[in-house]
């Protein structure tokens, strides 16, 4: 049949080699070749039947209803009404069966009428713009409705503003009871729980840097399953190409890539730009409609809807994630059926372009080289990073997807996945991507990421008892050392330093402490200096020389740099009450030169 269709013989016989080695069918590697046109290929069916053609589905013949968001997934059939109001089925045949459904129409030639054949892109599109209002307020609210014991739609619960109001009275009293008692236990209280965390960190740093030691994979994965790519773009019209290049490099079988760009229905310029490139057949633009917040998780959640592939990556509009990264997790999930999830490591490509992204670089070292890695290896629950993170899709399906309304819906994603009783681990193959280089927009993009951790606290908080029973005694340990103890750090960081130079220059002119207080001195002392230097270490210790040598000398002035997060973080909590799901747009630029992921 292809021959007569006009392929030679050895294309076919490389058509076949490919599909053997990838697990696709002859008909899928042909039509993700890109030498023969979709609605050519399904014409040329379409008179192999009798039938007639259509090489668009107009969605006014369609009916909306749950059932149809099938086709999206795996567009073949659909049944509509004519404006006559006479019944018409449209499919898409499959070439395997194509003898089969002939020789039924041959039997009875008047079904014929009844019948018509579109391309797969074409029947989704129609499915697509038929539901698209009903998918969007499912994409927006469906986790709030489902399940609003655990969404940040509700910045805070009737029981938590009762418990908030109950526990400051309480403090108020006592502390005009036993004001100079009520300050020790409280500074004592705080300074263990940093200290804690500087021994969590110091555990991590003794673990070592076990990324660092990659697991070699063969460079052809074998035959694969189908792998969805998701991209939430939004004012990306500047980068949309780099996009495009970085994932046409990655190393999967075209024919088993599903890859939806994401773009909100506003946002002209970026769907302009995507539309005057040559995409491949494996990419579909994807307008999600204007309801509900206008944030990264909503829009992930609309692709989610759609998304066709057995194992789910998203990727940001800046990213320039490792060739080989799919195929790693695709030898990860195969070893590991338990782990619903796998991070990539994110590395900051820009360090040597100034003190700040030299410090995001620090800081994304000792995170993704050091601190994940060593919760991922104790099966601890983990904050995702808002890239990279793979997913078997019918688990990511199965605990609500994304938090619309999460500001930071990464982090809450990691705890819910793991409250669910799924895994997350580790990958070595990492994304490189660039950190802010202007103060102003770092402070955006950090209050933004406080705020949504306020919001992921607030949220898994609401019933401490049933978080305590989801997580256990590890768990729920590692989520308040992790989540409540990053907050508080950095709402509090001013505090310290004023308190340790208020001690400094007591005993440079006055009485010396008493024990208790000289104790409190030391621990204030030991956190704020111990601090400094772990997380300059936990950074510095898993960067390659090359790395190193980019940061300079902009490690000396991480106090400078937490001071930062303590302006970021108060900012948030003015922005949690008065705007808490407001999304503050990072811009990113084009690179003229983009490393290649050798990182």
């Amino acid at each position: 049949m292809l021959a007569k269709l006009g392929l030679s013989k050895p294309w076919l016989d490389e058509l076949e080699r490919r599909a053997t080695l990838s697990g696709a069918t002859l008909e899928q590697e042909l039509l993700s070749d890109g030498r023969v046109r979709e609605d050519a290929y399904y014409g040329a069916l379409a008179r192999g039947l009798g039938l007639p053609f259509m090489d668009n589905v107009p969605p006014a013949l369609l009916a909306d209803c749950a059932a149809i968001d099938t086709q999206l997934t795996r567009p073949r059939i659909i049944r509509c009404r004519r404006p006559d109001g006479s019944p018409l089925t449209v499919i898409v045949p499959e070439l395997l069966r194509l003898f089969e459904e002939r020789a039924q129409f041959e039997r009875a030639p008047r079904l014929r009428e009844q019948f018509a054949v579109t391309t797969p892109s074409a029947l989704r599109a129609a499915v697509r713009e038929t539901g698209r209002l009903r998918r969007a307020e499912q994409a927006a609210f469906g986790l709030a409705r489902a399940h609003p014991d655990i969404s940040a739609h509700e910045v805070l619960s009737k029981g938590q503003k009762v418990a908030a109001a109950v526990l400051l009275a309480l403090v108020f009293v006592v502390m005009a009871i036993h004001p100079a008692s009520t300050v020790h236990c409280l500074h004592l209280l705080f300074s263990m729980l940093f200290c804690i965390m500087l021994l969590l960190r110091l555990a991590a740093l003794k673990a070592g840097a076990p990324l660092n030691r990659r697991q070699n994979f063969p460079a052809d994965p074998g035959p694969t399953p189908v792998y969805t790519v998701l991209a939430a773009l939004y004012d990306e019209a500047a980068v949309v190409g780099q996009l495009i290049e970085r994932l046409n490099g990655l190393n999967w079988p075209r024919s088993r890539l599903d890859i939806k760009l994401l773009c909100e229905e506003r946002d002209d310029a970026t769907i302009t730009a995507l539309r005057a490139i040559d995409l491949g057949p494996e990419y579909e633009v994807v307008v999600v409609p204007d309801i509900g917040p206008r944030t990264k998780p909503k829009a992930l959640n609309y692709g989610l809807i759609e998304a066709r592939g057995e194992f789910l990556v998203i990727y940001d509009a800046e990213d320039r994630p490792h060739a080989d990264q799919l195929i790693e997790a695709w030898h990860h999930f195969r070893a590991a059926p338990r782990t619903a999830c796998f991070q990539s490591p994110l590395v900051i490509g820009n360090g040597g372009e100034g003190a700040l992204p030299a410090l995001f670089a620090l800081e994304y070292s000792a995170l993704f080289r050091r601190l994940l890695p060593f919760l991922a290896e104790r099966g601890l629950p983990l904050p995702l990073g808002g890239t990279s993170n793979h997913f078997r899709t019918d688990v990511l399906r199965a605990v609500g997807g994304w938090d619309p309304y999460n500001v930071t819906e990464d982090a809450d994603l990691g705890m819910r996945l793991h409250r669910a009783g799924h895994a997350t681990e580790m990958l070595t193959r990492p994304t490189v991507e660039d950190a802010p280089t202007r103060q102003r927009v770092w402070i955006n993009q950090r209050s933004r990421w406080h705020k949504g951790w306020m919001q992921t606290w607030l949220a898994h908080m609401r019933d401490p008892a049933r978080l305590y029973r989801d997580l256990g005694f590890r768990g729920f340990l590692a989520f308040h050392l992790v989540v409540t103890g990053q907050l508080l750090s950095a709402l509090a960081h001013p505090l310290t330093l004023l308190l340790v130079a208020s001690s400094i220059a007591h005993v440079a002119t006055s009485e010396p402490y008493s024990p208790w207080e000289q104790a409190l001195f030391a621990i204030d002392l030991a956190n704020l200096f111990g601090s400094y230097m772990v997380f300059t270490l936990m950074g510095w210790g898993a960067m390659p020389k090359e790395e190193r040598r980019r940061l300079g000398t902009a490690r000396f002035f991480v106090p400078v740099y937490w001071l930062m997060m303590s302006w970021a973080a108060w900012k948030a909590m003015r922005e949690l009450r008065d705007r808490p799901f407001f999304w503050a747009k990072t811009p990113h630029e084009a690179k003229a030169d983009v490393r290649r992921g050798k990182t």
